[in-house]
């Protein structure tokens, strides 16, 4: 029986544990911009589905927004 090699390269697993990483304070992110302009509507949208507080708080990080 051939054995398989389930090992993901450093150079995948780093950038991708970094990324998954960074969701929660960008999600908190999202949560201190929308609490301080006091913007009710997109806060629930973002809690009702969370990516869209992430890219929001990845959009605030780089400007976008």
């Amino acid at each position: 029986m051939p054995k398989y090699k389930a090992d993901l390269p450093a150079g995948c697993a780093i950038p991708f544990a970094l990324l998954a990483l960074s969701t929660i304070p960008a999600w908190l992110t999202h949560l201190y911009v929308c609490f301080t302009d006091e913007r009710w509507g997109f806060l629930i949208a973002g809690a009702l589905a969370a990516p869209i507080a992430v890219i929001h708080g990845w959009g605030i990080w780089l400007g976008i927004w």
